[in-house]
Parts: C-alpha cells; sequence; structure tokens
C-alpha cells in the first residue's frame, strides 16, 4: 500500500506565496509522474502541474510563471512553489503519482488534499 500525504497548505493574502509538499511513502520501487491538481467548490479537478521522472515539467495556462513544481527522488516527494497567488488559486490541492512497484505494477495514487485559500 502507498499513502500520499500532502503539507502547506493555509491561509495566504493576494500576492503572497505558499510551498506545497507531498510525501509518498510505502510500497514503493519507483515513482513515475507526479504532479499536483485542484479542485474548488463546484468544479471539477484540473490539472495544475506534472512532473516526470526526469524532471520533465509541464503547467496549466493560468499558473505559468507562478508556478514550480519541483520532485526529490531519493526523498519520494514533490513540491509545488507557487507564487502572486491570485483569489482564483482558492482550491483543494491533491498530490497524484504513478508508483511502480516490486512486481512491475503500475498504480495512480492520490493524496488528501490540502486547502489552500488566497484572501485578503
Amino acid at each position: 500500500q502507498v499513502q500520499l500525504v500532502e503539507s502547506g497548505g493555509g491561509l495566504v493574502q493576494p500576492g503572497g506565496s505558499l510551498r506545497l509538499s507531498c510525501l509518498a511513502s510505502g510500497s514503493i520501487f519507483g515513482i513515475n509522474t507526479m504532479g499536483w491538481y485542484r479542485q474548488a467548490p463546484g468544479k471539477q479537478r484540473e490539472l495544475v502541474a506534472i512532473i516526470t521522472s526526469g524532471g520533465s515539467t509541464n503547467y496549466r495556462d493560468s499558473v505559468k510563471g507562478r508556478a514550480t513544481i519541483s520532485r526529490d527522488n531519493a526523498k519520494n516527494t514533490v513540491y509545488l512553489q507557487m507564487n502572486s497567488l491570485k483569489p482564483e488559486d482558492t482550491a483543494v490541492y491533491y498530490c497524484n503519482a504513478y508508483v511502480v512497484t516490486r512486481g512491475n505494477s503500475r498504480y495512480e495514487y492520490w493524496g488528501q488534499g490540502t486547502q489552500v485559500t488566497v484572501s485578503s
């Protein structure tokens, strides 16, 4: 079994910054793509940013230039640094990872989510 645990959410003023972290633990042989998604009230979950095991990244247009996704493969951890936060960034942020087990099976996992609220 694999667990993803996010941290770093909270209340931040418009224009502020925060850094989200997500630690993967459990029966992990390797991790392919890791990513961050978010879901605002009444809206569908949407991709924020993803990063491959090789470090290639992709961002949704609305966060380009304001967000940086990174990962520490030795720690099975993915980060999301967000700057110049806007009220429309308010959402529950979810960590996502494709984990490879020793049996070479690949499974998708989600974290429980962390609330980010951007408000004055």
